[in-house]
């Protein structure tokens, strides 16, 4: 992957293969925390499934790391879209776009998007 880069669209920049790895890396745990959840949610009704108070008890703890394990995937993913937002802006204004709007990307309402999404305690 060393020096790999990515190209941004006609007339945009180039994100390098550092970045691409540091993308490649978060999805990996995403991934990773996603497989965790499936097996998580497998247990979990498993445990429910036979009504033994003792595995009924237990899920307590399993349902609360799955929500944990959601918490992480949102912030990794919040991360993710705030690096690749800062990638994109920067690699758009080294890479010379002719249409004399920066070149990077928007959203439907003219935002450049990459606000991490505040969420109650």
């Amino acid at each position: 992957m060393e020096g790999d880069t990515l190209r941004l669209g006609k007339g945009g920049g180039q994100i390098d293969g550092k970045v691409v790895q540091t993308f490649q890396k978060s999805f990996v745990q995403v991934q990773n925390i996603l497989d965790q959840n499936r097996l998580l949610i497998n247990e979990i009704n498993q445990n429910h499934e036979s009504k033994i108070p003792d595995n009924l008890g237990r899920n307590v703890g399993l349902i609360k790391e799955l929500n944990n394990n959601i918490r992480r995937v949102v912030d990794l993913y919040a991360d993710l879209s705030t690096s690749f937002t800062k990638s994109t802006d920067i690699a758009s204004s080294e890479g010379g776009d002719s249409s004399g709007g920066g070149g990077a990307m928007k959203y439907s309402d003219g935002s450049k998007g990459g606000h991490k999404r505040n969420r109650p305690a």
